[in-house]
């Protein structure tokens, strides 16, 4: 598999760092509002990653934090007068819900800042006495940027054209303005923990360094998010991460591209901030997802409800395909038998698959096996076939988290529909009728074409 690394700026060969285990860890959310449009890209894109190594049969460990303290879950929590543990306990759960309609599946750890807190004390002392951070007179820890040789290497950028073009927290206690603080004194009324430095809590970009190094190792396989993060959070990753190892944090770098609303950056100000919630209330979150999957990981992609809408179509037109082969194999009925090669498009998948996780040339296979399926049923109604057809379908399907098991007509519903069938070859036109509007009635609608009859959901 080639991986296009963020480090490298090129398409690189994956070697994981032992042989048949993948270790990936994934920026995860701040838990003080529902999860927006935004943030459900890279949640898809990175549990997409790691159901293909499965695939593959890479034994992964997944881990995606939740950001639980910070400067934004303590605002929200004062303003809606709750406790900011209250704040992200409720919040964690809500994530969870919109997590699993999207057909994200949960990591195989979610570690939580909070509980990681002696780890994060611990990180921050080493770089202390490695001459990487000090304690300003307040009782804040700053990281010393310019201690740091390499940094800038993975955004590409010299420190000084940062410093030019940067949002820089000014504060007299810094040593320079780029100096990023570690570890914050606690200010009145504030969630705060005992340390070396004072009563405090953590920076935001210390916990993630302090949570992967715990869990996933020094050095692990595959560090995710979005293009957004690249600087200044994961440039801080780096730098605190090697600063105090000495050793490579992460061998690959992979980052999505950002998510416009209608041409137009997200934003609150622009009355554009649209969540999960709200969008899979109107549209099928799977439907969600396979708009995002249409395009290459990397690219920019805009958002509009005309493109989920043709999402929605497209993701209709896959399971009216497995609908209908759920149809014929329940009629056992038996044609001619076929010898069909589908693996063809398995190797096409998973040659899209391979460079660079292309899921947008995997779902065009998809639904050109789509195609074909139906042309071969329409040609030789034969239950065995179908079978056939309906697995490799869902085996590429599930890949990219597009399988839904509850899709599957009820047996009720087929029962019907081949006593319709059985009516009609009888000549009895009022018994199929009758049946038809009772399919009707239970939201099922059945259809008779020159490729033989297809149930659809109405």
């Amino acid at each position: 598999m080639r991986i296009f690394n963020s480090m490298t700026r090129k398409k690189d060969e994956f070697h994981p760092i032992h042989q048949g285990e993948v270790r990936i860890y994934a920026c995860g959310p701040t838990v003080y509002n529902y999860i927006h449009i935004g943030n459900a890209r890279p949640l898809i894109v990175f549990d997409t990653l790691r159901r293909y190594l499965e695939y593959r049969g890479y034994r992964v460990t997944f881990v995606q934090n939740f950001t639980d303290i910070d400067d934004k879950m303590i605002r929200a929590a004062n303003e809606q007068g709750i406790t900011v543990k209250e704040l992200g306990e409720h919040f964690i759960a809500e994530y969870f819900k919109d997590a699993q309609a999207l057909g994200v599946r949960p990591a195989s750890i979610h570690p939580r800042a909070t509980e990681h807190i002696d780890d994060i004390i611990e990180l921050i002392s080493s770089l202390i006495q490695k001459g990487h951070a000090y304690v300003a007179e307040n009782g804040d820890v700053y990281y010393d940027v310019k201690s740091f040789q390499d940094y800038g290497k993975l955004s590409g950028q010299e420190l000084d054209e940062r410093e030019a073009g940067a949002r820089i927290e000014i504060s007299e206690l810094k040593k320079d303005p780029m100096d990023f603080a570690l570890w914050k004194a606690q200010k009145p009324g504030e969630p705060a923990w005992e340390s070396p430095f004072g009563m405090g809590r953590p920076g935001w970009h210390i916990e993630c360094s302090a949570m992967s190094m715990k869990l996933l190792g020094e050095t692990f396989d595959i560090h995710g998010g979005g293009q957004d993060l690249k600087f200044p959070h994961h440039e801080n990753e780096i730098a605190q991460s090697e600063g105090a190892t000495g050793k490579p944090f992460a061998n690959y770098w992979m980052h999505n591209g950002y998510i416009n609303i209608d041409n137009k950056k997200m934003s609150k100000s622009l009355g554009n901030f649209r969540t999960v919630r709200e969008i899979t209330e109107k549209y099928d979150p799977l439907a969600v997802r396979l708009f995002m999957l249409s395009a290459q990981y990397r690219n920019p992609l805009n958002f509009s409800n005309e493109l989920l809408e043709q999402a929605e179509s497209s993701l209709k037109r896959i399971y009216n395909c497995v609908e209908n082969l759920n149809y014929l194999i329940s009629s056992k009925k038996a044609g001619e038998k076929q010898e069909v090669d589908l693996g063809r498009y398995r190797q096409r998948f998973i040659d899209a698959m391979e460079d660079d996780l292309n899921t947008a040339d995997a779902v065009s296979v998809i639904f050109e096996l789509v195609r074909e399926i139906n042309t071969l049923v329409s040609q030789n109604e034969d239950a065995a076939l179908a079978e056939k057809c309906l697995n490799i379908l869902k085996e590429l399907l599930d890949v990219l988290g597009l399988w839904r098991e509850e899709e599957k007509i009820p047996q009720e519903i087929l029962e019907l529909a081949n006593k319709r069938t059985e009516a009609r070859a009888q000549k009895n036109w009022a018994l199929a009728d009758e049946i038809r509007e009772t399919l009707r009635q239970k939201g099922y609608e059945i259809k008779d074409s020159v490729d033989g009859v297809k149930i659809n959901r109405i």
